[in-house]
């Protein structure tokens, strides 16, 4: 990154910095005025005893660490509303709103309006930061939404596969412009990355079929006929009903009812029991592994993340860690699970899969039956709570799968954005829930996240402020504390490169400085990241700015402000621009996007 920075218009003095990446291209320069002494990246050498002291520099820029204040962060909560049709609720005000945070109302400081018209309307401020070149009107919608659209195909039957890809079509087809969607399985065989591509993502979810890991046993002849639920209820629960059922079934279908061989089908039995309980724990782990992959991966993007799982649903058994570990993590890096059930409305099967053979005997049928309603019952447990521990909608009972995964995964018409700063929060880095509610008790359905992480109290507040950061970086949120313009522009350096340049404004009346020693101090981290059209880093860097200015110079900046230009090579493509600036005196902070198209 090439950092230069401009006190006011001037004659400009060059510094030296270096990045260490290497593609793109990253350096550093620095500049004043020529009314003061030149700003430099290094620092003056010692005076000698022959030499006068060099006057200090009022700006310079390194690669290291400063020390900034403590910032009480903003906790935002992305609100959806529905009456009881289940219809989005469009004219709620600041006012309707009530935010608790462990149980303590919170004062709503930021209240925003999220709609088609608002999402447009900074599709359209960011094209105008591309300053004018031969190719410009060549608008950019940045992304904004990254939806992982998962697919349960170890727990998918094929007629669910069918009815639910079907769905998911419309859901493609809907798809905003600032809208990125990914295919992923729990298999783990597919996997389409984020895109916009309407046509990769329909090629890729053709390809969505049952993929079962471990499988069942004895699924050829289905003798005994022995499911994950009788396996974990003899195991882990000691149900002493289910071993006698698979022991008669087993004599019934291998030895002809014969009783002389009764011992010999309680050990089959039992062997059943525990080979179907080993096969369903391995594909629930193989299905636990995947989110953690996916939900890795949504944590990369830029934007909000939703992670629309579609599943039959499958039984919880013993892996209740597990199931905790997913949604501590999709809280922790701020995804919302909304859960599909695949099954769409259906009554409980109570004769098994009627594609094999049935083994039921007339004594044991009445109890097999129970065992099959409980276990598809219980199969939704683990889908709702993946959504309601996230703060997400959980869709069941309904044919129209389409309507569900368009509320699973598609962009909602109306959203309200609640801020808050928690009063006395402590920064412990534990887990603080959050209820939104609505003030005057009407009977709407209110979807939120559940809670969030406070933030951990670093030992070095430069580690703090980095995090602080990071979170910014990854968010389409733009943060005004500090006033920022950002401008970008391109210019060609060969057939397929360019010289991508960044300049940002910074009015500095708004900040805080500390004065010292006839100075004013204040460092400034600057962090500039570029994502390509689909939410992937591409390159990016972070510099400091000390300032130690003198009044004269102070005075100046505040009427023409301070300018920094950064600068990056890159290849032809659209890009997103994301700019985060950080004062240490006032912990305040800047964030803004901006975009850029380099035409082939």
């Amino acid at each position: 990154m090439l950092l230069l920075l401009v006190a006011v218009p001037g004659a400009l003095a060059q510094g030296s910095a270096t990045s260490g990446q290497s593609t793109p291209s990253q350096s550093s320069e620095s500049a004043n005025t020529s009314q003061n002494p030149p700003a430099s990246a290094v620092a003056p050498a010692p005076a000698s005893d022959n030499k006068p002291a060099e006057p200090k520099a009022e700006l310079t820029s390194k690669d290291t660490t400063t020390t900034f204040k403590i910032r009480v962060n903003l906790v935002q909560v992305k609100t959806i509303v529905r009456d009881s049709n289940g219809k989005l609720v469009k004219d709620l005000k600041r006012e309707d709103f009530e935010v608790y945070d462990q149980g303590k109302l919170q004062v709503i400081t930021n209240f925003a309006v999220e709609t088609a018209e608002s999402r447009k309307k900074r599709i359209e401020e960011a094209a105008k930061t591309q300053q004018d070149t031969e190719e410009s009107g060549k608008e950019m919608a940045l992304p904004e939404r990254f939806v992982a659209l998962m697919f349960d195909d170890i727990h998918l039957q094929m007629q669910d596969a069918m009815t639910v890809k079907n769905a998911a079509k419309k859901l493609i087809d809907s798809m905003a412009p600032t809208d990125r969607i990914g295919i992923f399985t729990t298999s783990e065989e597919l996997k389409q990355d984020f895109t916009s591509d309407k046509e990769a993502l329909e090629k890729a979810l053709n390809q969505v079929v049952p993929r079962p890991k471990m499988g069942k046993v004895n699924s050829s002849t289905n003798c005994p006929d022995v499911t994950y639920y009788m396996s974990d209820q003899y195991v882990n629960k000691s149900d002493p009903t289910v071993l006698p059922i698979v022991t008669q079934e087993t004599l019934q279908c291998m030895f002809q009812g014969d009783p002389r061989y009764l011992q010999q089908a309680q050990t089959m039995a039992v062997s059943a029991l525990q080979q179907e309980l080993v096969a369903g724990d391995a594909d629930n782990n193989y299905t636990y592994r995947a989110l953690e992959d996916v939900l890795r991966r949504l944590a990369q993007m830029p934007g909000e993340r939703v992670l629309a799982l579609a599943s039959p649903g499958f039984l919880l058994a013993t892996q209740y860690l597990d199931e905790a570990g997913i949604i501590d993590r999709a809280n922790r890096v701020g995804v919302v699970i909304n859960a599909v059930d695949a099954r769409g409305l259906y009554a409980p099967d109570i004769l098994g899969d009627i594609s094999q053979p049935n083994t039921d005997t007339p004594q044991t049928a009445a109890q097999k039956q129970q065992f099959r309603s409980a276990e598809q019952t219980e199969d939704a447990f683990v889908l709702s709570d993946l959504a309601y521990g996230t703060g997400g909608t959980f869709f069941q009972n309904s044919n129209d799968l389409a309507g569900g995964l368009d509320r699973a995964g598609g962009t909602p018409e109306v959203m309200y954005v609640l801020g808050f700063s928690p009063s006395n929060q402590k920064m412990d880095g534990k887990y603080h829930t959050i209820k939104v509610v609505i003030t005057d008790k009407r009977k709407y359905s209110v979807q939120a996240r559940r809670g969030y992480y406070a933030p951990r109290k670093m030992n070095d507040p430069g580690e703090q402020a980095k995090a602080e950061i990071q979170e910014a970086v990854f968010s389409q949120d733009e943060i005004q504390e500090l006033p920022l313009d950002l401008q970008t522009q391109y210019f060609r350096t060969g057939d397929t490169s360019a010289h991508l340049s960044v300049v940002s404004k910074i009015d500095v009346k708004g900040m805080h400085f500390r004065k010292s020693d006839g100075r004013n101090y204040d460092d400034l981290t600057v962090a500039t990241v570029v994502f390509d059209e689909n939410g992937n880093f591409v390159t990016g860097g972070e510099k400091i700015l000390e300032m130690r200015l003198l009044d004269k110079t102070y005075e100046r900046m505040s009427h023409t402000g301070l300018v920094m230009k950064s600068s990056f090579d890159l290849k032809p493509g659209k890009y997103m621009v994301r700019q985060v600036i950080r004062d240490s005196e006032g912990a305040q902070m800047a964030a803004k996007s901006g975009s850029v198209v380099i035409p082939e």
